[in-house]
């Protein structure tokens, strides 16, 4: 990906989502475009309009912290904004191939004892990697999310599910959230490693194929994928609202493992009960084929 384009359309996407009124100046005179100004930006960060101007445009190379965390204060990035702007940073000067995780193969091939700690886990279970591939899964955790395999002859991928099968919108009674969550995870992913072929492979093919993606993709947002609560309507067991708690495999930097809980003695709790059941079903079902 274009580092200048990215980092030039990031930081106009986040201008324009700061209002005068959020940004504590008076909003004097009319505006062609929403949000700040450059100029007011620039005040904001205690920097000259030609210098900010100059990094909006996308020479984000050899800036320091202080100047970062500057702009950062100025357009109120959160977490996951601040850490994707220093992505941008880090690879305008070179520095993000020296920190850079090894190419993975695109056929993931799951280690064994990361498959026997999935299956050791009672709630669903799943492993997602940075293009939103799911590559491995519990018991439960391939129940709840059937819908995704499918046929079994492609890796399950969250982006194109949410994009491309009209199951989706079933699966997600809040298809827009989810939507959103899934860009933005994408988008968090291009920043830390701009260089992933497979990536570019995905946004080009969603970009090319749903108008929905290619809008999302455009508004440059992330997010850190931590924890919360998601609702499901499963088409066996119907409604869930799950807990989730998301970690980061410190043998697999690109993988992330995701664990689903629900609130004891709650409805969903019943639901995940029934999933359970039904899952062990169709194992021995399958087994006696």
């Amino acid at each position: 990906m274009d580092n200048r384009a990215e980092v030039r359309d990031f930081l106009t996407t986040r201008r324009a989502k700061i209002t005068p009124e959020r940004a504590g100046i008076p909003a004097a005179g009319q505006r062609r475009v929403p949000g700040l100004r450059r100029a007011e930006v620039a005040a904001l960060a205690g920097m000259s309009v030609e210098y900010y101007a100059k990094l909006e445009r996308g020479a984000l190379a050899g800036v320091s912290a202080s100047v970062l965390d500057a702009i950062a204060r100025a357009l109120q990035l959160d977490e996951a904004e601040r850490g994707h702007l220093l992505h941008l940073a880090q690879e305008a000067n070179g520095s993000s191939a020296l920190v850079r995780a090894p190419r993975r193969p695109k056929q993931w091939t799951v280690r064994p004892s990361l498959q026997w700690t999935l299956d050791a886990i009672t709630s669903p279970a799943i492993v997602v990697n940075n293009r939103s591939d799911l590559v491995a899964a519990n018991l439960l955790g391939r129940a709840m999310y059937s819908d995704l395999f499918g046929d079994g002859t492609r890796t399950p991928n969250f982006a194109r599910f949410t994009f491309l099968d009209s199951a989706a919108h079933r699966f997600y009674p809040d298809w827009e959230r989810f939507a959103d969550i899934t860009v933005a995870n994408l988008r968090t992913a291009a920043g830390v490693d701009p260089h992933d072929k497979g990536l570019h492979d995905l946004v080009g093919e969603l970009s090319t194929r749903s108008d929905d993606f290619r809008r999302r993709w455009g508004a440059h947002n992330v997010r850190i994928h931590g924890s919360g609560v998601k609702e499901f309507h499963h088409r066996v067991v119907g409604d869930l609202a799950l807990a989730y708690e998301t970690v980061v495999l410190r043998a697999e930097r690109d993988l992330m493992m995701t664990i689903y809980t629900a609130e004891p003695a709650s409805r969903s709790a019943h639901a995940l009960a029934l999933l359970a059941s039904w899952a062990a079903t169709e194992q021995v079902a399958q087994s006696t084929v």
